[in-house]
């Protein structure tokens, strides 16, 4: 600690107390309890980002708090689950500023607030490298309602939320070599890879419909491999997966960045498989719900890599499917 910096539980008291929902105790106790409601199970998931890896350090610190709550809050979407609380673990580096720390708070405040999901607890640290911070974040679902990622069946229709590649493209644009946007379709782009929009209004339609479902994050082909688990297979209409007006621009510039835009990552959105019997009301409670959604394609029956095809037939072949933690 230095002079000019307040130690560990002034940090505490000053900057994330405010921030504390029922149960945490205004942060000064060692554990926060948490009851779900009844009837209910709890779901709990965990994601951390590191700077240089996840983002990049000098990107805006309300944007980094958006960015580590809004991942954790896009796998409880995905599980059908509503939000109740997160735990957060900071380690900052040797050269963190209070002034960056205000930022940064402000962001989660603004976040936490939007999404309803109040800060339980957590720990703040010294990292000794680069930053790091992880969430781990809690929901519930009706008892035995969670959405599992492996439920798809034959037939089952598949639906991703929003729009796919946005993110991974904006990752692009901030390199050297990067496609020239325009500034509006450039900020559109950085905009989604700052900031993750979880879908969490479409819970409960997942809830009631979805075999099967999960959060884009790892790229488009590769989770929907993860969500596939080598038993069936599938098939997807490249032209019917949704890409925004500021994606396609770039493909026009550029198109070899299709697989960029299939298998970069980060989109956060929800990667689903309904029955054919629900998919009507499914949509219409999307559309209810305000929730942009998009088939793309359909389960087989078989074994393999789901087939990505393009408009003339062929199979759009990739590199790699998905981004790589290791």
């Amino acid at each position: 600690m230095t002079a000019d910096r307040p130690g560990e539980e002034a940090l505490i008291a000053r900057y994330f107390a405010p921030l504390a929902g029922p149960g945490a105790e205004g942060l000064r106790d060692d554990a926060a309890s948490l009851t779900p409601s009844p009837g209910h199970d709890l779901v709990v998931t965990v994601d951390a980002v590191v700077a240089g890896i996840h983002y990049f350090p000098g990107d805006p610190p309300a944007s980094i708090a958006r960015k580590v709550l809004g991942v954790n809050l896009s796998d409880l979407a995905a599980k059908g689950a509503n939000p109740r609380g997160f735990l957060l673990t900071l380690a900052l580096p040797g050269d963190w500023t209070e002034d960056w720390l205000a930022n940064f708070v402000e962001g989660l405040r603004e976040a936490s607030a939007a999404f309803g999901c109040p800060l339980l607890g957590g720990d703040t640290v010294r990292s000794g490298g680069p930053m790091l911070l992880s969430v781990t974040a809690f929901g519930e679902v009706p008892m035995g309602a969670m959405v599992r990622r492996q439920g798809a069946q034959p037939g089952d229709r598949l639906y991703v939320t929003g729009t796919i590649g946005d993110a991974a493209l904006g990752l692009v644009l901030q390199g050297a070599g990067a496609p020239s946007l325009d500034p509006e379709s450039r900020a559109v782009l950085i905009d989604r890879y700052r900031h993750p929009q979880p879908r969490l209004a479409l819970a409960p339609a997942l809830r009631r419909h979805a075999r099967a479902a999960m959060d884009v994050s790892d790229g488009l082909a590769g989770d929907l491999a993860k969500m596939l688990g080598g038993r069936i297979t599938a098939r997807v209409r490249i032209a019917d997966v949704p890409l925004s007006a500021a994606a396609r621009q770039a493909l026009r510039i550029d198109p070899s960045l299709l697989a960029t835009a299939l298998t970069g990552g980060d989109d956060y959105e929800v990667l689903c498989a309904v029955p054919p019997e629900g998919s009507d009301a499914f949509l219409a409670e999307a559309r209810e719900a305000g929730v942009a959604i998009a088939e793309i394609g359909t389960v087989e029956a078989g074994e393999g890599p789901a087939l990505f095809l393009r408009q003339d037939g062929n199979v759009q072949p990739f590199e790699r499917a998905s981004f790589s933690h290791f």
